[in-house]
C-alpha cells in the first residue's frame, strides 16, 4: 500500500494567516476612523453668521421697554422678510366681493389696506407649492358696501370656500389651518360663521378680537382698527402741553360707555362728553383735544375694539384701555403696559383716582414709549417696514410655524 505523505503544515496555515492579518488591519483602520469621527463630533461647530437687516437694529434706539423680547423680534422679523411667502387664490371677480379693497379710508380702512398692501409687497408668490400660508381674498366690507344682507354674506363665503376646496388640493392638506382671511367690519366676522370649518381651523385676522365670541389668541390675529387718513400730524415729545388729565367723547353704544358718561360727565378734571363733538364747534376740535390730554379713555363700543385706541397712539395721548376680553393688537410682541394703561371695566368707578395716582415720571415714560410704537399702528401704500401691514405679516409668520401637515 502506498501511503500519501501529508502536506507541510505551513502550506495550509499560510493563506489563513494572511486572511486574519487583513481582517485585523481593516478592524484597526475602522476603529481609528470611528475614533476620529467621535472626537470630531465633540468639537463645537463654528456657527453660521446670522444676517440681520441693518434697518432692524438701530444703535440709537432702545426698544427693550416696548417689546417682550427685542432680540427675538429682530431676528424673527428678519427671517420673515427673507423667507415668508403667501399664495393668494386668484378666484373671484374683483368687481364683486373679491381680491381688491372697497376703500382705504374710514374706520374699516385696515381691511382695505391689507388687501392693497399684500399685492404691493414681496411676500406674494404665484407658486402655491412654495407658499407658507394661503390668503382667502373675500371682502365682507365690499359685500356691505353693495348692500348684501348678513344671510347672503354667509352663503357667498361658504360657496366661495367650497369652490376652493374642490378646485385646489391645498385646503385639504391641513383642513384650512394654513389659510387666513382678513376683515375689519364686525359684520364680516359673522359672515364667516356660516362656515364652521373656517372658524375652527383658519387664521382669522379681525378688528374685533373678543375672547368671549370665539376668538382664539394663539391661532387668530388681532387687526388694529385704524381710521386713516389721520386729520392731523402725529403727536409726541410734547408732555408739557398736556394739561388735561383724561378725555373721551363718543356715542353711548355699550354698557361701559354709558357708565363712563354717567359717572364722569360733569367732572372738572376729566373731559368726558356724552356724545361726539359737534363739528360746528370748530375745525378738528375733537382731534386737537388729543394733543392737550395726558390720558385718552378708550372704552369698547359695539365691539371690544375702537379706532380711538390708534387715534390716541397717533396723537401721543396715552390710551386707557377699558374693554374686557380684548386681545390687544400685537399683544404677544408689544408690552402694552409700557405705553398704555390697561384697566378692567369695573375700574371705571375709580378712573380719576387711578390716573391721578400715576406719577409724572411714569406718565413721561409711557408717553415716550408710545412714540416708539406709533409706526406699528399706521398703514402706508406701498407698505414700509414695521408698519401695521408688516406687523400683521409678522403675526402670521409666527403662526405658520405651528401648522403641521
Amino acid at each position: 500500500m502506498t501511503l500519501t505523505k501529508p502536506s507541510h503544515p505551513s502550506a495550509v496555515s499560510s493563506p489563513l494567516c494572511s486572511l486574519k492579518g487583513s481582517l485585523l488591519t481593516v478592524a484597526v483602520l475602522t476603529l481609528l476612523s470611528l475614533s476620529y469621527l467621535s472626537l470630531n463630533s465633540l468639537r463645537t461647530p463654528t456657527p453660521s453668521p446670522i444676517v440681520v437687516d441693518s434697518t432692524i437694529q438701530s444703535p440709537h434706539e432702545d426698544y427693550s421697554d416696548v417689546y417682550h423680547s427685542p432680540d427675538s423680534f429682530r431676528l424673527n422679523y428678519a427671517e420673515m422678510e427673507r423667507e415668508f411667502k403667501v399664495f393668494i387664490y386668484p378666484d373671484g371677480d374683483p368687481n364683486t366681493f373679491y381680491q381688491t379693497p372697497r376703500k382705504v379710508t374710514g374706520k374699516y380702512a385696515s381691511e382695505g389696506y391689507f388687501f392693497q398692501n399684500i399685492r404691493e409687497s414681496h411676500f406674494v408668490t404665484l407658486d402655491p407649492e412654495e407658499a407658507h400660508l394661503f390668503f382667502v381674498p373675500v371682502s365682507p366690507h365690499k359685500m356691505r358696501g353693495k348692500g348684501t344682507s348678513y344671510e347672503n354674506m354667509t352663503v357667498i363665503v361658504q360657496d366661495y370656500v367650497d369652490g376652493l376646496i374642490v378646485k385646489y388640493p391645498y385646503w385639504n392638506r391641513s383642513l384650512g389651518a394654513d389659510h387666513f382671511f382678513v376683515t375689519c367690519h364686525d359684520v364680516g366676522v359673522r359672515a364667516f360663521e356660516g362656515s364652521p370649518v373656517m372658524i375652527k381651523n383658519t387664521i382669522r385676522v379681525v378688528c374685533s378680537p373678543s375672547y368671549n365670541v370665539g376668538f382664539i389668541p394663539h391661532k387668530d390675529v388681532a387687526l388694529p382698527q385704524v381710521l386713516q387718513p389721520f386729520a392731523l400730524p402725529a403727536g409726541g415729545n410734547d408732555v408739557e402741553n398736556r394739561t388735561t388729565l383724561g378725555f373721551w367723547a363718543g356715542h353711548r353704544n355699550s354698557k361701559i360707555r354709558v357708565i363712563l358718561a354717567r359717572v364722569w360727565e360733569n367732572d372738572t378734571e376729566l373731559d368726558i362728553s356724552n356724545n361726539r363733538i359737534n363739528r360746528a364747534t370748530g375745525h378738528l376740535v375733537y382731534q386737537k383735544r388729543f394733543y392737550r390730554t395726558k390720558f385718552c379713555i378708550c372704552p369698547g363700543g359695539s365691539q371690544v375694539n375702537s379706532a380711538r385706541i390708534t387715534d390716541s397712539i397717533h396723537y401721543g395721548c396715552v390710551p386707557v384701555i377699558l374693554s374686557d376680553y380684548y386681545d390687544l393688537p400685537f399683544n404677544d410682541i408689544l408690552n402694552w403696559r409700557k405705553f398704555a394703561v390697561v384697566l378692567r371695566e369695573r375700574d371705571v368707578y375709580n378712573l380719576k383716582q387711578i390716573l391721578k395716582n400715576i406719577p409724572q415720571s411714569e406718565f413721561v415714560s409711557l408717553h415716550n414709549n408710545l412714540v416708539k410704537v406709533q409706526k406699528h399702528f399706521q398703514w402706508n401704500s406701498p407698505p414700509v417696514k414695521f408698519d401695521a401691514f408688516h406687523m400683521i405679516m409678522y403675526e402670521l409668520w409666527l403662526r405658520h410655524h405651528v401648522i403641521k401637515y
